[in-house]
């Protein structure tokens, strides 16, 4: 997520704004730029690319009634430079080998009952993996904090204990959110911050859960967030991923199958010219999504092989499932892609916490309606996900306990639950946003809500 600021009594994630506006054509992009929901669970985002009451996919700001994402307005700067930063290794934009066996693989728990092995190509297969990834939860506010890395946002420092405790417990899949750009010197990944993130990968898969690593919002500058660009997909931006990719590929080439690279995280909106009034650009989300795909197949190792999750347009369910988005083409075959959607409709329940000209806050949730609105999205991204034979991951769902307006316990009980039933049936894997209220940062134990919400769901 990208902005959420559920705030730790202002604490957890510095949030100056709590203004959010998200918007959610039915779908489900996410709150967040930089901050999120944090321990105490309070309503409030900060960052905001002004989105809209209804049609729109972005949170923050405040969003213009029945305009379609009216616009930048974020203010949490930390965009890192927008130049080409070329690497050791350049940008691999070449062939990535379509072969099988990964070269120095030395399977290093890459080894899972769940469709993927040590093995080659046909050693994953992602509509197995989805099985097997089972419940999953975000390790939010903190890896992709981009004030003081891991800890700026209040977050402790993760801990051995904090991931086994949620292993324990029933979570299967953790998504690990990263800031490399924020951090990153002239384009090149500080190697502190790469082994931090490979030390708790070490940590998700000795305790025999899968992992996803992203490039996380981290200013922003994917979509050149706030600059005169805004919304374009530009030559300097796509040298940049590429070159980040290569990096952090090479950097896990010997992680095993268990850990799912996340191209990016719910940048992918771009428009027509820049003008978010005008159609998503969706040749622009293809080909960032095609050039993540050829970047990483191009590196050694797992990485010819392994899963990869690609984003869905700003994560979201209706702007997604058309025609104009594209599934990239993979050099290593069949059934490695996953589709990445976040969930967060509708947001008036899920994260506002004051009252804004495009709506106000809902402190329950469960009318027969709001029901059959979440099972008719669902619906839709099932049957586009076998339609375009690739299975989904929901990368992110929540809903903020409320500090202004407290959200009535049962419901959030009923929508999580709805929402992670909606996904497992039909094959979905969920992830809860959490930056600690529902999962503990001490030793990974639920909250009691959530711990209703796992037991219902098996």
């Amino acid at each position: 997520m990208k902005l959420r600021l559920w705030n730790l009594l202002a604490a957890s994630c510095i949030c100056l704004s709590v203004s959010a506006g998200c918007s959610q054509a039915g779908g489900g992009s996410t709150p967040e730029a930089a901050g999120g929901f944090t321990s105490a669970g309070t309503a409030g985002m900060s960052r905001g690319v002004a989105g809209s009451s209804g049609n729109a996919t972005n949170f923050g700001g405040a969003p213009s009634a029945g305009s379609t994402n009216a616009g930048g307005a974020g203010n949490n700067g930390g965009a890192g430079s927008s130049g080409s930063s070329a690497v050791p290794g350049g940008a691999s934009s070449g062939g990535a080998s379509s072969g099988g066996a990964s070269s120095g693989g030395a399977s290093s728990g890459g080894v899972s009952s769940g469709g993927v092995s040590s093995g080659g190509a046909d050693s994953v297969d992602v509509f197995k993996m989805a099985t097997a990834m089972g419940f999953g939860a975000n390790i939010g506010n903190t890896l992709e904090n981009t004030t003081s890395w891991e800890t700026g946002w209040g977050q402790p420092l993760i801990t051995q204990t904090f991931i086994n405790g949620m292993a324990s417990r029933g979570i299967k899949t953790v998504r690990v959110p990263v800031a490399w750009d924020t951090y990153a010197n002239n384009g090149v990944i500080d190697a502190t911050k790469l082994n931090r993130v490979k030390e708790v990968v070490g940590w998700i898969e000795a305790a025999g859960m899968y992992s996803i690593v992203n490039i996380h919002w981290d200013g922003g500058w994917i979509y050149n967030e706030n600059k005169a660009n805004q919304f374009k997909l530009t030559s300097d931006v796509t040298t940049k991923f590429a070159s980040y990719w290569t990096q952090i590929a090479s950097g896990f080439s010997n992680v095993g199958h268990k850990l799912v690279f996340e191209g990016l995280n719910e940048e992918g909106r771009f428009y027509v010219n820049g003008d978010s009034n005008q159609a998503p650009d969706y040749a622009a989300l293809n080909q960032l999504n095609q050039l993540f795909v050829t970047t990483v197949r191009a590196q050694s190792g797992f990485n010819k092989t392994r899963a990869l999750l690609i984003a869905g347009f700003n994560t979201d369910i209706d702007l997604t499932c058309v025609s104009g988005f594209a599934v990239p083409t993979d050099p290593a075959g069949q059934a490695k892609l996953f589709l990445s959607i976040h969930y967060y409709t509708p947001y008036t329940f899920t994260g506002l916490d004051t009252v804004e000209s495009w709506g106000s806050p809902a402190t329950k949730w469960g009318t027969d309606t709001e029901k059959a609105s979440l099972q008719t999205l669902f619906s839709k991204l099932a049957t586009f996900s076998s339609q375009k034979k690739i299975p989904v991951i929901l990368g992110e769902f929540a809903v903020t306990p409320g500090m202004n307006y407290v959200r009535e316990p049962a419901s959030r009980v009923l929508w999580m639950e709805s929402v992670a039933k909606a996904a497992l049936s039909r094959g979905i894997v969920p992830v809860l946003w959490d930056t600690g209220s529902e999962i503990k940062r001490n030793d990974g134990s639920f909250s009691p809500e959530f711990q209703t919400v796992m037991n219902d769901s098996k």
